[in-house]
């Protein structure tokens, strides 16, 4: 007949049974009703831990559902399992390289000294962790100073040991079969860890395999997005740079234009007061103008250069003096509605090695934009000048001058300034945003000279060779 202890025995084993399995072996034989409530504390204790240590994963699992990337999650690990299971730092490194190469991961640590942190590498092949990965157990190392004695050769180990960590246990994380990695629960005190602790870390490591698994999958498809995004950024620029050169061949198509258009109506009319040799040269200028924008049409629309951003040269020896006396000579034209001269004051002879359908391109913007800002009848003088290993190109204007507020954004895109053209005529803000990429492509340099309510110098100058 059963005694009373084996009585309440059976019936506390049977009372937990039917709610957390079979217990008959976790509470041992008892010899008196005094041992009854110990048995029971350590009972109680033991399944509070593993109720707790349940919900925990099932919070962490519920985590990575919900997305979470996986710093995040061994953040969480960090944080919410310390009452579970000991440790003063946790580990993660990977398996890289198709095998050949453990790197960390991640880590933290209750101190602030981490030494051996993310993005140390070192080979798998004959270390300790490879036994660990066939052996498929987890390694206890209670004594990392004696350890590292024994093995001065460990790297890994000098920095832990460094940190101030003395005992360590190492779970090797597998998925499908597969090893992907460890990690390494450490504790700042000896003899920190037991075979007891072995099952729940191994449990905890099963878990956090698959967790880690499917959070790496998620910082790799959140990787993917930020590169999808980059390049969404990049294309955008790219559109914003081709809408950007596509302004550019409007406004510089717009002076040649218009200079057609006087020249087509001089000729329209009665050609009894030309001469021959007059209406040739108005002929042969039109010719020059369309040339000139096919050219222009060709640089500024070529695909290559709007996706790479620059300004590609076809540099050639240019004479000065006549390149720039057929300049002006243009604008004369152009400005003559207005009553405003365009003089050139000085040019040296002599050659610069530049792009001449990109150096036109500066002359042409600087001059017409002295035109265009300058009152009726006022005079546009221009000079070219050597001086040394140096070109130095000088359109000097009697407009408004340069505000220094408008100095500061002079020459970029689309800068809309204070002064407005005295005839009435469009400006589209991309003239001198123009000739500073010519100037800077020719590896020169552009600037003014202005007080406000004194005109404006622009000048850049070019390398003489």
């Amino acid at each position: 007949m059963p005694s009373n202890d084996d009585a309440q025995r059976n019936h506390v084993v049977e009372f937990f049974s039917t709610r957390h399995g079979d217990l008959s072996s976790t509470l041992p034989m008892l010899e008196t009703a005094s041992e009854l409530e110990p048995a029971l504390r350590d009972l109680i204790h033991s399944l509070t831990l593993r109720h707790r240590e349940i919900q925990e994963l099932d919070k962490l699992t519920l985590r990575i559902t919900a997305g979470a990337l996986l710093d995040d999650i061994l953040d969480y690990v960090y944080t919410h399992f310390d009452q579970i299971i000991p440790y003063n730092r946790i580990g993660l490194a990977l398996i890289e390289d198709n095998g050949q190469t453990v790197l960390s991961r991640w880590a933290r640590s209750h101190h602030d000294n981490i030494r051996l942190g993310p993005g140390y590498a070192a080979p798998l092949e004959g270390s300790s962790l490879q036994t660990i990965i066939q052996t498929g157990q987890p390694r206890i190392i209670n004594d990392l100073e004696r350890y590292l004695a024994d093995k001065p050769e460990s790297q890994s180990t000098r920095l832990i040991v460094a940190e101030g960590i003395r005992s360590s246990l190492t779970c090797p994380l597998n998925v499908n079969g597969l090893p992907v990695g460890f990690i390494f629960f450490s504790s700042d005190t000896p003899n920190t860890y037991s075979a007891v602790h072995s099952d729940l870390f191994l449990r905890i490591a099963d878990q956090l395999s698959i967790i880690v698994d499917k959070g790496n999958l998620v910082s790799e498809l959140a990787a993917h997005q930020n590169e999808i995004e980059r390049q969404n950024v990049e294309l955008r620029h790219l559109n914003e740079l081709k809408n950007e050169f596509v302004g550019m061949a409007a406004h510089d198509l717009r002076n040649p234009i218009a200079s057609i258009q006087m020249m087509a109506q001089l000729l329209l009319e009665p050609l009894d007061w030309m001469a021959d040799e007059d209406r040739r040269g108005l002929l042969q200028d039109m010719l020059s103008q369309t040339q000139h924008m096919l050219a222009l049409l060709t640089e500024l629309l070529d695909v290559t250069q709007i996706e790479s951003g620059r300004l590609d040269l076809n540099l050639r020896q240019v004479q000065m003096d006549a390149f720039m006396a057929r300049a002006v000579k243009r604008h004369t034209q152009l400005a003559a509605p207005k009553g405003t001269q365009v003089i050139l004051e000085a040019v040296d002879s002599g050659y610069l090695n530049a792009d001449p359908v990109r150096l036109r391109q500066a002359i042409d913007n600087l001059i017409s934009n002295a035109v265009k800002y300058s009152p009726a009848g006022s005079t546009v003088r221009v000079s070219a000048r050597q001086t040394g290993a140096e070109w130095r190109v000088s359109v000097r204007d009697e407009g408004p001058g340069i505000t220094p507020r408008d100095r500061e954004r002079l020459f970029q895109d689309f800068a809309r300034l204070s002064a407005q053209p005295t005839g009435g005529e469009s400006s589209t803000g991309l003239g001198l945003a123009i000739t500073r990429r010519v100037v800077d492509a020719h590896g020169g340099v552009l600037d003014v000279d202005s007080e406000p309510g004194s005109g404006a110098d622009f000048w850049f100058t070019l390398p003489a060779s």
